[in-house]
């Protein structure tokens, strides 16, 4: 049988969305870090803080 969970931490999976869904936020060149446009770094950072949100998430989930 499986575990159902009914926590309001999954909510938090909703900040990458709103972060990422609406290109002209961050849609531009300027500012650059290390060479890389601003739309390239903005999105990598995205991978790394979802990864960091699903490990908070799965701890706090798994109490």
């Amino acid at each position: 049988m499986q575990k159902q969970t009914k926590s309001g931490w999954y909510w938090l999976f909703l900040i990458p969305f709103i972060g990422t869904l609406w290109p002209p936020f961050y849609a531009s060149y300027r500012p650059t870090l290390a060479g890389f446009p601003f739309m390239y770094w903005y999105l990598i950072l995205w991978i790394f803080l979802v990864a960091l949100l699903s490990g908070i998430i799965y701890l706090i989930d798994n109490r």
